[in-house]
């Protein structure tokens, strides 16, 4: 059986909600985690971004400053001198389908409705750490990859052209060996 050490994990949860930070900070240390920080709005969860280097981001949809989109998108800058592949969980109680496929295009690593349980926290966590998706970079989108089905037959209108490039992504690797035993 394959067990995640969540004592290894840095994880940054940025959310306007003092409440919300305390539940998932909570169910965190519950998990093991140990080094959680928190933010309370899009620019203080880019600085402590840059100040902690976290190896997961847990951030809220709708925040002051610039919301939870506006900061997966600045992470996820390729060229930025930070870690754009680090996982990015949008923790929010906007489940509307439209919400869904802007937070995956603009990086999102893993989608998780308010409210949340204990159960579907850790299988996120779990699913960043133990099934990281490769990294795609297109002309328009740099982050993991927007597809969960690898199907090499499919031939619909959503198929992604031979302009994307799949981008080795070894701080996910990194990560995984660092945690797992």
């Amino acid at each position: 059986m394959i067990r995640v050490d969540f004592t290894k994990l840095r994880i940054l949860v940025v959310d306007d909600n003092a409440h919300m930070r305390r539940i998932v900070r909570t169910l965190l240390h519950g998990f093991g985690s140990r080094e959680v920080y928190e933010a309370e709005d899009g620019a203080s969860g880019l600085e402590m971004f840059t100040t902690h280097l976290p190896d997961i981001i847990i951030v809220d949809w709708s925040m002051p400053i610039f919301d939870g989109v506006e900061l997966t998108t600045m992470i996820r800058q390729p060229d930025s001198g930070m870690n754009p592949y680090v996982p990015i969980i949008m923790l929010t109680g906007h489940s509307e389908k439209s919400r869904v496929i802007r937070a995956r295009d603009a990086g999102v690593t893993e989608f998780l409705c308010k409210p949340i349980s204990s159960k579907a926290l850790h299988q996120r966590l779990l699913n960043c750490v133990l099934n990281p998706r490769p990294f795609i970079k297109t002309r328009d989108y740099f982050g993991p990859d927007r597809r969960r089905s690898t199907a090499a037959t499919y031939s619909g209108p959503e198929r992604r052209s031979k302009t994307a490039n799949v981008v080795e992504d070894t701080a996910n690797a990194r990560l995984r060996d660092s945690v797992v035993s």
